[in-house]
């Protein structure tokens, strides 16, 4: 941290902008944005500190990952008291999930304060949960747990945490369509190959078949994305059978 002391000008325009922008995200006032500015700092910009250590919020995303996962897993016992260990690890784990992280990301518009080399297109979609981890590892070093617990709740808990829709919320269909193959003993075989075509970006598609009969298929940019494209048309093709189930 004593590098990022050293580069930042403590009463800049730059910084005073940002403490503004900051603040009003926040709902309150910071002391040390020097932890914010590491939350949004890519790696692509390749920083690093006297002793050689990059800077950037991988770190920061890490203990804010732990802070979140502390939080919602304290607000699960209070709020759900007959709750099972199995119950509250599926319940968390939803509330966590990278998809639900980069949806709260770009709700609040993180994007715009990450500092990043503007020649790195591939960024990826998991920045805006990478980055809102971090923003909640900041809070904690800057202002202590309860006030990521209050952000926590205000951001996350308050606006999106409905228990009794997150039951039926599904994150892998991939895993419930193996999961349901598996009751009810039935074969099932995800065939992926590269299917780039004439694109310049590499592309994968996905042939899912049941008993040895094709169901549906999927096509993204990555082997997990086309696989759990293809696993969610198969769920609402076989919706009936897999609820009836």
């Amino acid at each position: 941290m004593n590098f990022i002391r050293k580069i930042v000008k403590p009463h800049s325009k730059e910084d005073e902008v940002f403490y503004y922008e900051l603040k009003q995200l926040l709902s309150f006032s910071p002391k040390k944005i020097n932890y914010y500015k590491k939350a949004f700092t890519h790696k692509s910009l390749k920083l690093v500190d006297e002793k050689g250590t990059p800077v950037n919020y991988e770190r920061l995303e890490f203990l804010g990952d732990a802070m979140l996962g502390s939080i919602i897993a304290s607000y699960l016992y209070k709020k759900v008291p007959t709750g099972t260990e199995g119950y509250l690890t599926q319940m968390r784990s939803k509330i966590v999930s990278r998809e639900h992280l980069n949806e709260l990301g770009r709700d609040l518009n993180l994007l715009k304060f990450v500092k990043r080399n503007s020649a790195d297109k591939n960024i990826g979609d998991n920045i805006y949960g990478n980055v809102f981890e971090a923003l909640i590892g900041a809070i904690y070093l800057d202002k202590g747990y309860n006030y990521a617990k209050k952000f926590v709740y205000e951001k996350v808990i308050v606006p999106y945490v409905d228990i009794a829709k997150l039951e039926g919320k599904v994150t892998s269909y991939k895993g419930l369509i193996i999961e349901w193959c598996q009751k009810q003993k039935k074969d099932y075989l995800f065939d992926t190959y590269e299917d780039s075509g004439n694109e310049n970006i590499k592309h994968f598609s996905v042939r899912i078949s049941i008993d040895g009969e094709f169901v549906a298929k999927g096509r993204a940019t990555s082997k997990k994305k086309a696989e759990e494209q293809a696993a969610k048309r198969v769920f609402f093709t076989l919706q009936d059978q897999i609820k009836s189930s």
